[in-house]
C-alpha cells in the first residue's frame, strides 16, 4: 500500500494475443491509452492526411466520437483478423449524434503492433454511406465547438 496522496498504479491489462486485445479495445474505445504505445500514430476517418501523434491526441480523438454520440457509440466488431505485426477489424459503428439522429456506417480499422502494443492505425469509413459519415463529422465539431466555448 503506498503513502497517502501517493496515486495507485492502474493495471495494464495483459492479452495473450492481438485479436483478444482488439476486442477489449472495441468493446470501449477510453481503453485506447491503457493498451496503446504512448508514441501511436492515429490516422483518422474524416482526415487520414493529417494524423495525430502521440496518445493523448489519439485518446482525445476517441473520447471526442463517444462524446459527439452522447455517450451512444458501439462499435459492432464482425471480424477481426490479427497477428503479431497487423490487425484488421471490420464492423458497424453505430451511435445517435446531439440531434437525436441514428447514425450506422461500415468501418474498417487497420492496427500495425510493436511488442504487442499498438503503435498506428488507420481509420476507414464505408464510401457508399458519406451522408452518415458527414453527420459524425459535424457531430463531433458540435462537440469539440462546445468544449471551446465552455
Amino acid at each position: 500500500m503506498g503513502s497517502s496522496g501517493e496515486a495507485e498504479a492502474k493495471e495494464t491489462p495483459t492479452f495473450k494475443n492481438t485479436e483478444e486485445l482488439l476486442r477489449y479495445l472495441y468493446a470501449d474505445l477510453t481503453r485506447l491509452s491503457q493498451v496503446a504505445s504512448p508514441d501511436i500514430i492515429l490516422h483518422p476517418f474524416d482526415d487520414p492526411s493529417a494524423p495525430l501523434h502521440g496518445i493523448a491526441a489519439a485518446q482525445a480523438h476517441e473520447e471526442a466520437l463517444i462524446a459527439a454520440s452522447g455517450g451512444t457509440l458501439v462499435m459492432d466488431v464482425e471480424t477481426i483478423e490479427a497477428d503479431s505485426q497487423f490487425g484488421v477489424v471490420l464492423g458497424m459503428m453505430r451511435g445517435r449524434t446531439l440531434d437525436l439522429e441514428d447514425i450506422a456506417v461500415s468501418f474498417l480499422g487497420l492496427w500495425r503492433f510493436v511488442d504487442g502494443k499498438p503503435v498506428e492505425h488507420w481509420e476507414h469509413t464505408a464510401e457508399h454511406n458519406e451522408e452518415a459519415i458527414n453527420r459524425f463529422k459535424a457531430a463531433r465539431e458540435a462537440f469539440w465547438n462546445c468544449q471551446l466555448e465552455a
